[in-house]
């Protein structure tokens, strides 16, 4: 409820790198996951994140969430983030909204994904 009630770093990022856009169709979420990358010691790393959510509760939670856990991280362990990882953040999900979690995880993974083609 705490990442429901004061979402950490909501809002649309006008100067994003790149931006992972998921959503479920079943349920009506929409999701834009926003990423900032800086090369530190030769690596990939997540500067800054932020998202926008349209939908539930559980919806804005884990989207919260997400950003808390990727921030900092190479774009490596970015990848690795997965959906029980954010469940677990979050002192668990009813099963219900378990794909929820999903959605954020693939929303991340869609924005470093789109972020890597660019670079190409």
């Amino acid at each position: 409820m705490e990442h429901f009630k004061n979402p950490r770093n909501m809002g649309e990022m006008k100067d994003a790198d790149s931006v992972g856009e998921v959503g479920n169709p079943v349920c009506g979420d929409l999701m834009y996951i926003y990423i900032k990358v800086k090369e530190r010691d030769g690596k990939e790393i997540i500067d800054d994140i932020s998202f926008q959510t349209f939908g539930c509760a559980a919806a804005i939670a884990t989207s919260s969430m997400i950003t808390e856990l990727a921030k900092g991280k190479t774009l490596e362990e970015g990848l690795n983030i997965t959906r029980d990882d954010v469940a677990v953040s979050l002192d668990g999900l009813p099963p219900i909204k378990m794909h929820c979690s999903n959605l954020a995880a693939d929303g991340l993974k869609k924005a470093i994904e789109n972020y890597r083609e660019k670079q190409k």
